[in-house]
């Protein structure tokens, strides 16, 4: 819920700064396991696509690819259809995240949640015994409707019923999350990779992370802004009551969040016509510049075929397997220092110096693969040049794990006010979908045509991101998220948007 006061036009009066109690963390713990089955998927398919028997059967002419003797090691896997293979997951999670926000507002954010773990265990089942390429596009058409419904309700989730004053170390639980599927899926490819099945353990067992976040969802509340939101004034005292563990305040809490609830309902706007009005354009520019620039990093093309891309820079097939563990293993190490770092430090430092880091390594991969390998391409790197390929990718994993990794998910669920919150969010995951798309189908042609060029193209993306934030990403460590109205109003650019407009954070 949102833990802070009501913004009228006097200004809130009181703060309700909640405390860490063991409801709290258990229940925000049991929703971040929602980033499991985001994880999983984004790990395995890499992995998968690099198993000969899944190639054999569904993709042969990728092994007749890879078997000619002069083939550019850049263009091995340049398959459309092997790339709709992954892709496709991320136009049906944008599909479902137009619907998301409404289906968050009706019935709220837990049971948005169970809808996803539900459709994602459907479609991993199917995946698992897919007979054609077609059953495998359902499949993972099917998973993509619940990463959708997933992605958007979990992080409002996190955002509304953590303290202020750690609500991003509670956050970025979700991006924890997706780091352990991602680990978690590598391993098990490692583990199958040569058996004949084992790609479809690898696929199929993603019902395990599904029905594990799925459980957890079931047992959970709603947050208390969602049951007042629904008319469920009771049931949101009660788990007032719970996360805070003490009665002190709860009526008053209460009270205030049925007045944001009543303010919203009153001005009886659309929210997808609300968003665009002038005095929400900083949520709005903000809600799509993130998730677009979170994924023109190139993390998730990089986590999707790690397999892939170092296999093609000199890996053998379990090599390839080992060094996307290292790589999956340093990016969750590194989310841990962003828990620790980000309600200390605030976002802007982290998302400066991630950045910065990210940047240099791409640069430093750009130029090692071509003096290695030569500007077409046909030139087999070293291994030892392929470790050292394998160690900057790892401190770039490390600078967007503390950085781009969480934080990309905590902005947009933070900024909103209450009654466009739903709205924001799914604006935002949609943007991240449809950038991941588009990403995930290209990046192997342009593997194959921009050579160690594709590296240098992702380098210049974070660069402008990393000025982004320099420029027009305010702080907002430590606010409660019913009085984020004040880094709007104290910021340099976007105060000419919001300082004449009224006080009410729900107009």
């Amino acid at each position: 819920m949102a833990i802070g006061s009501f913004a009228t036009d006097d200004r809130p009066a009181t703060e309700f700064n909640g405390k860490i109690t063991a409801s709290v963390v258990i229940t925000c713990i049991v929703a971040a396991s929602s980033g499991l089955i985001f994880g999983y998927d984004i790990g395995i398919s890499g992995g998968v696509t690099t198993m000969v028997p899944f190639l054999k059967k569904f993709f042969p002419s990728i092994l007749k690819k890879a078997a000619e003797a002069k083939t550019n090691m850049y263009c091995v896997f340049d398959s459309q259809v092997l790339t709709s293979f992954t892709s496709s997951l991320y136009i049906a999670g944008l599909a479902a995240s137009l619907v998301a926000s409404r289906l968050t507002a009706a019935v709220g954010r837990k049971n948005t949640m169970v809808l996803g773990g539900c459709t994602f265990l459907a479609g991993a089942a199917i995946n698992g015994g897919a007979v054609n390429i077609a059953m495998l596009i359902l499949g993972r058409i099917l998973l993509g409707f619940g990463v959708g419904f997933t992605n958007q309700a979990t992080p409002v989730y996190l955002s509304e019923l953590a303290p202020p004053k750690w609500r991003g170390a509670f956050s970025t639980g979700f991006q924890f999350f997706i780091g352990i599927g991602v680990v978690a899926s590598n391993c098990i490819n490692f583990g199958t990779s040569k058996h004949r099945w084992g790609w479809r353990v690898s696929l199929g067992l993603a019902v395990v992370p599904a029905a594990i976040m799925t459980t957890g969802a079931l047992l959970i509340s709603d947050t208390p802004s969602s049951l007042v939101e629904r008319g469920k004034t009771e049931q949101a005292r009660q788990a007032l009551i719970k996360v805070r563990g003490t009665n002190e305040n709860a009526d008053a809490e209460l009270a205030d969040l049925i007045k944001c609830s009543e303010v919203a309902k009153a001005a009886q706007q659309e929210p997808f016509v609300t968003i665009f009005k002038r005095q929400h354009r900083p949520h709005l520019v903000l809600s799509i510049a993130v998730p677009f620039f979170q994924q023109v990093t190139g993390i998730n093309i990089i986590a999707f075929y790690a397999p892939v891309l170092f296999q093609s820079v000199g890996f053998g097939n379990d090599s390839a397997l080992i060094a996307s563990i290292i790589l999956g293993l340093v990016n969750l190490f590194s989310i841990l220092c962003s828990t620790g770092m980000v309600d200390r430090y605030g976002r802007r430092f982290l998302f400066i110096t991630g950045g910065t880091l990210m940047f240099l390594c791409q640069v430093a991969v750009a130029i090692v693969l071509a003096a290695t390998t030569g500007a077409s391409g046909e030139k087999h790197i070293s291994k030892g040049y392929a470790i050292l390929v394998l160690v900057l990718m790892c401190f770039y994993a490390a600078g967007f794990g503390w950085s781009w990794g969480p934080l990309s998910w905590l902005i947009p669920s933070e900024i909103f006010p209450m009654k466009i919150r739903p709205t924001g969010q799914s604006i935002s995951v949609a943007v991240n979908f449809a950038t991941t798309f588009v990403l995930s189908q290209t990046f192997l042609t342009m593997l194959c045509h921009f050579k160690f060029g594709t590296f240098l193209f992702y380098a210049g993306w974070i660069a402008a991101m990393t000025i982004f934030v320099v420029i027009f990403l305010p702080e907002t460590k430590g606010i409660p998220l019913d009085s984020m109205y004040k880094v709007w109003e104290e910021h340099w650019y976007w105060r000419r948007f919001v300082q004449k407009q009224p006080q009410s954070t729900f107009d």
